[in-house]
């Protein structure tokens, strides 16, 4: 007999629709790290109701241009609907709970979730548990399928979905390992970095070896900006778990240190070893994004389209790609390529580069067209804020440059105080600059370049507060440093790290 419709919660009607059977909410979606175990990117040909969605975002973004910052929650909440069809935010809970099916492990492989579609996971781990709704292990990797659902497809609307399916499997079988692990994956997405190492420490408790586990540790210990615990987190994943998930953390560990040579030799290694398309795609996007942040634009062009041909639909690579085309000097190409992107998944960092691509191309019309990119990037905020997300680092560094300079220091103050790591004390440094607090900004400048990670937004922010303070040696070996390591780093940026430069020779 089919089980009663109240053992149901947590199941959406389709699996890219966004209908959900249950109440909630819709969150921005962290900047792709490494898939978990038991989960891969979703398949080509599922576009089709992102793109309702995406239409639907656009013509609610575009009512939010006309209003105040203090009713961007009613416009968070218009974006749910818009996002979701209205149910997630909206629907009624009914758990009645009368079906009785004995408790069991998940009846699903584990090679389910790394078929290479996503949404035929999710729909195949629903239609599993609509039969056997007391499986605790598929209500957890149900959870974990929306969050890398959530990850892979810029689909905030999921995060209340796993969150629901994850406590499902865990009213079924408390404590279960599982879930767990899925919370942990879960808090990282929604930038709850302190959460994530706690559920990854409490699964590690009862299960060292752990791999998703071992891999959301170093995750949070990066996030936190503990990076001497992060790299020996990274050592003893490698000891106990070897592979895909671990390499690539290991790599990053590295990368963030300075140590460019090991970062790409780990990483080449795990290509090496890569056999699902989800394991190619990301390995080979972070190789080609090592070398862009090295200014190797032909190289990182290469590893991109190597993370395509795997599956040609995965979004970091489609936007490293148009950002390494423009700054390789095919400008025409990089903007049709963002536009193209931006135009299925309008993701906040992508929306920020398209709008400076319009800046620097400066054609009639174009001042107008990346004010809606930059309008549509404090929509997508709202809409992270209203679902649980901290958004307050997305908040400071698309603020400091083009939105509310007070919110971005109000916003980049708030992330400081919560985690210490190069990113924010880079936009703390330049947040505090955008408002004229540059004495104030150079110590964290500092602080952001201080690990030996080549960045080379970093060095121009700091050369820019160099040049402020009157460090004029100082900033034009900065500004140097950043144009030398990688020139195009930024349409706009790039620009006005030449102009300062000129300014400081014209000066002496």
């Amino acid at each position: 007999m089919a089980p009663d419709t109240d053992d149901n919660e947590g199941f959406t009607e389709s699996a890219t629709d966004g209908r959900d059977l249950s109440a909630g909410s819709s969150g921005l979606v962290t900047p792709f790290p490494a898939p978990l175990q038991g989960a891969d990117e979703p398949a080509s040909g599922t576009a089709a109701p992102a793109d309702e969605r995406v239409a639907a975002f656009r013509r609610v973004a575009a009512v939010g241009r006309r209003w105040h910052v203090g009713q961007l929650a009613g416009l968070a909440a218009l974006l749910a609907v818009a996002l979701t069809g209205g149910s997630i935010a909206y629907g009624a809970i009914r758990d009645g709970n009368t079906t009785t099916v004995s408790d069991a492990p998940s009846a699903l492989s584990p090679a389910l979730l790394n078929s290479g579609n996503i949404d035929a996971s999710i729909l195949s781990l629903q239609a599993h548990l609509r039969a056997q709704p007391r499986d605790f292990g598929s209500w957890a990797s149900l959870g974990l399928a929306y969050v890398e659902q959530a990850r892979t497809k810029g689909d905030p609307s999921r995060y209340p979905q796993a969150d629901k399916a994850l406590r499902r499997s865990l009213d079924v079988k408390p404590g279960n390992e599982q879930a767990i692990t899925g919370q942990a994956a879960l808090a990282a997405a929604r930038h709850d970095f302190k959460d994530a190492l706690d559920y990854a420490d409490q699964v590690l408790k009862e299960n060292p070896y752990s791999q998703n586990a071992l891999s959301s540790r170093i995750d949070a210990l990066v996030e936190l900006g503990r990076y001497a615990d992060a790299s020996k987190a990274a050592d003893t994943a490698d000891s106990r778990r070897p592979g895909i998930p671990v390499f690539t953390r290991y790599a990053y560990v590295h990368e963030l240190r300075g140590d460019v040579k090991t970062a790409r030799r780990v990483l080449e290694q795990a290509l090496g070893t890569a056999s699902t398309k989800g394991d190619v795609s990301y390995v080979a996007f972070q190789i080609g994004q090592l070398a862009w942040n090295q200014g190797d634009y032909r190289t990182a062009v290469s590893y991109y389209a190597r993370a395509l041909a795997a599956d040609d639909n995965y979004l970091p690579a489609l936007e490293g790609r148009a950002r390494a085309e423009y700054a390789s000097g095919d400008k025409a190409t990089g903007l049709r390529d963002m536009e193209q992107l931006v135009a299925r998944y309008p993701l906040p960092q992508p929306l920020v580069e398209l709008g400076e691509m319009y800046e620097d191309r400066g054609a009639d019309g174009d001042r107008e067209k990346a004010r809606d990119q930059y309008a549509l990037v404090d929509a997508w905020i709202a809409l992270a804020r209203a679902n649980g997300v901290n958004a307050d680092l997305d908040t400071a560094l698309a603020a400091a440059d083009h939105g509310d300079k007070a919110a971005a220091l109000r916003a980049a103050r708030a992330e400081w105080a919560r985690r210490h790591t190069v990113h924010t004390a880079d936009a703390l440094a330049w947040a505090l600059h955008v408002n004229g607090q540059d004495a104030a900004a150079l110590p964290y400048a500092k602080q952001a370049t201080a690990t030996g990670y080549r960045n080379a937004s970093f060095l121009y922010h700091r050369g820019m507060i160099e040049r402020a303070t009157g460090h004029t040696k100082d900033a034009r070996d900065s500004l140097t440093a950043a144009l030398k390591l990688n020139p195009g780093f930024s349409p706009l940026g790039a620009r006005q790290a030449r102009k300062a430069l000129e300014d400081l020779e014209a000066a002496k």
